[in-house]
């Protein structure tokens, strides 16, 4: 609303009249109502869904509209945002760059150099993680391994840790092919004291490390790394984290590293979308990766303090992704499903459970990605149009969509504090989402 003075009527409304009144009273209702940071590679909770309300409603009210586009350098990793700073971790002449923009301009506030970047040019060589924001402290894990905390507020480091050492090529020699061309995809992922971080040395494959120190907690394993990221969870009460690498699923308990329970999964070439969880009790964890190794799900099941995993459905080729990474909510599975089909594949709706489609709707492409907000789908398609979709099994639902960006859009858009923020592989941009 104006912030122009009207004189009141008596009855409490302007003199602008009854219906004037009105209308500015629900654009001002339709406004975001909880705003929220998003601090890290799918959310504070590493589960895709933003707390903030509101947006749905302002949305069917007005557009959002564009508050700033920059360029920022090359990367597919997405947004993390806490109060009025907003960072990406990019490329810019074969080096890699921590970048802290201003929130409300998109202004460049500070960038810092972390390592150098992969110089593959088969799928481009830039940097494919996220940034993690605790407080006053920004946390990123380099293309070739390299732990690094800084000041959130000038960039200066304040500790680092070279997982694989000056002579990485040799070491990364161990790893999957995919790891040799591109580097790590995986971000640092921030659970209460602990960061964590798939791939190192054979021994110690599975790490955690302390957030305030960089000291390390434990490692553990031999496992061939993955470009998933790890993702903390409960189940049962139980505090873990599951990594998703070259032999399938392996969930650890979070403060000590001992194993829970694992599920085989088939590798081959690469394998990116993260595990998700979800299922009506919360204990079912679907996995999903390209190059014709398909998706899956098992239930996981606890009886006294042991775990088991038990495969309760899997699609070859069906229901993949590759690294769009679908949110779960209600027992479902929101994604944009697909392999390589860049501009076509479809946003879908899937029953956790049972593996069975209940809608579809073509168009979005592979590359894209999807979150939840407000019980609704904000999701990008890789051609960079972002839309709001009802969070519904019964049908696809648009509430609207806009095209603030183009070009290559290989990743997902993010919500934070009543804004949209999405990129492409070399711009980013911010959206106002106000209701008017």
């Amino acid at each position: 609303m104006s912030s122009s003075a009207v004189r009141p009527s008596p009855d409490g409304f302007s003199q602008l009249g009854l219906g004037t009144a009105l209308a500015c009273l629900l654009a001002a209702t339709a406004a975001p109502t909880l705003a929220d940071d998003w601090t890290q590679y799918r959310g504070a909770n590493h589960d895709a869904v933003s707390a903030e309300t509101g947006i749905a409603k302002a949305w069917e009210a007005a557009a959002p509209k564009v508050l700033w586009k920059v360029p920022v350098g090359e990367g597919f990793g997405t947004f993390a945002v806490a109060g009025k700073h907003a960072y990406l971790f990019v490329a810019r002449e074969g080096d890699e760059y921590c970048v802290n923009l201003d929130a409300d301009t998109g202004k460049e506030l500070w960038a810092v150099r972390i390592d150098k970047t992969t110089t593959n040019t088969q799928g481009d060589p830039c940097p494919r993680s996220t940034p993690t924001i605790d407080g006053d402290r920004v946390y990123l894990l380099s293309t070739y391994m390299k732990l690094v905390c800084l000041n959130a507020a000038d960039g200066k480091v304040v500790w680092s840790d070279d997982l694989v050492g000056e002579g990485a090529a040799p070491k990364l020699n161990k790893q999957p092919k995919s790891i040799q061309m591109w580097g790590t995809a995986a971000s640092p992922v921030l659970d209460g004291d602990l960061i964590y971080v798939s791939g190192g040395l054979p021994g110690g494959s599975l790490m955690a490390f302390n957030k305030k120190t960089g000291r390390g907690i434990w490692a553990v394993g031999s496992e061939a790394q993955t470009h998933a990221s790890p993702v903390p969870c409960t189940i049962y009460g139980v505090k873990q984290v599951i990594f998703f690498v070259e032999g399938g699923l392996v969930s650890l308990a979070a403060d000590t590293g001992q194993p829970h329970w694992n599920y085989p999964f088939k590798f081959s070439t690469s394998t990116a979308a993260s595990p998700v969880v979800g299922g009506k009790d919360g204990n079912i964890v679907y996995c999903s990766a390209g190059y014709d190794v398909g998706a899956g799900a098992v239930r996981i099941e606890k009886q006294g303090n042991r775990f088991s995993a038990t495969q309760i459905w899997r699609h070859e080729k069906k229901t993949m992704s590759h690294w769009s990474t679908p949110v779960a909510s209600g027992g479902y599975l929101y994604g944009i499903f697909g392999f390589k089909e860049f501009g076509s594949a479809p946003l879908s709706c899937i029953d956790i459970a049972t593996g069975k489609e209940m809608w579809s709707k073509p168009g979005f492409g592979s590359g894209g990605g999807t979150i939840l907000v407000d019980n609704h789908i904000l999701a990008q398609s890789d051609g960079g149009t972002i839309t709001l979709v009802d969070a519904s099994p019964d049908g696809y639902k648009e509430v609207g969509h806009v095209q603030p960006i183009g070009g290559k859009c290989w990743s997902a858009a993010i919500v934070a504090n009543g804004r949209i923020y999405a990129r492409s592989q070399k711009e980013a941009v911010c959206l106002e989402v106000t209701g008017k």
